[in-house]
């Protein structure tokens, strides 16, 4: 079979994006991990496929699928990416479309610079829906906040637990650059806590406005930038009293700005969408 796509990123954190608006395209997990192969596919951080509006209310589906073939509720660089590709294509003359995700509705809107503002939606607390176990924990409170300990192969990380509309661990660092990352970033990925898996935030604050960060990606490992991580690490910061006001968030990829007005309000994430090629590719049938 093939498929014809579009290679993309935000910030470094890398796409392929699908064109399912004419007609249904089904992948199964296989297909999806040979194209997000940086050796024998296309190679890909996540896959985006773009599908016709489900309802009258939206413009768009939206669906992702990490390298590694399972697909997750929400990417905010994919988001930014995803409004690009459509207004790019040809697919839509607005600058500011309503689109679907497993998490719910986002409406990312292409600036006049080229860069693009997506409305995140507001943080979700409530620890049962991040899911995040946390029975039997005993958390400490900074500025009026919990973080909650996690049992490392015998070290303990402290990690601020909220979704995006994926789940989030995240915790403060003194410096990203000799953070445990590659260490640790799976065994917090993978632990039981957290029965959906988790993406493990490393933040380094800067100051009041200015952190640095690097994320261990559910099913993707670390990406040069990650759009929800840099949300949930901006709420987190202002929760915990560390930060204040907008926030620029420095990725190894790029720089994201992040706003959030407080609580019930929506996280508002401004930052870069890049096309690098078109292509298309041959999937053959794969169990």
């Amino acid at each position: 079979m093939q498929v014809a796509f579009t290679k993309m990123h935000g910030a470094g954190n890398d796409f392929v994006v699908l064109d399912a608006t004419r007609s249904p395209l089904a992948l199964n997990a296989a297909q999806l991990r040979l194209l997000a192969d940086r050796h024998f596919g296309v190679g890909a951080d996540q896959i985006l496929l773009v599908e016709a509006a489900p309802s009258p209310e939206v413009d768009f589906g939206y669906r992702i699928f990490n390298a590694d073939g399972g697909e997750v509720e929400q990417c905010g660089n994919g988001a930014r990416c995803f409004v690009a590709y459509v207004h790019g294509k040809g697919l839509t003359a607005k600058r500011r479309i309503r689109v679907q995700t497993l998490a719910g509705l986002i409406e990312p809107e292409l600036q006049p610079d080229g860069r693009v503002t997506v409305d995140m939606g507001a943080p979700v607390f409530d620890l049962p829906r991040v899911p995040f176990e946390a029975h039997g924990l005993r958390p400490r409170q900074v500025d009026g906040w919990e973080q909650w300990p996690l049992d490392l192969a015998g070290a303990t990380a402290w990690v601020s637990v909220l979704s995006m509309g994926n789940p989030h661990a995240v915790q403060r660092v003194d410096d990203v650059d000799t953070a445990p990352v590659l260490r640790d970033g799976p065994l917090i990925e993978h632990h039981p806590r957290f029965p959906r898996r988790v993406n493990a935030g490393f933040m380094q604050i800067v100051d009041a406005q200015h952190i640095r960060l690097r994320v261990w990606e559910r099913g993707a490992g670390e990406t040069l930038a990650c759009g929800t991580g840099a949300c949930a690490a901006v709420v987190a910061g202002l929760r915990h009293g560390w930060l204040q006001g907008a926030v620029d968030v420095q990725t190894h990829g790029g720089e994201l700005t992040i706003s959030w007005a407080g609580a019930g309000q929506p996280v508002r994430m401004t930052g870069p969408a890049a096309f690098v090629f078109d292509g298309m590719i041959d999937l053959p049938d794969l169990p």
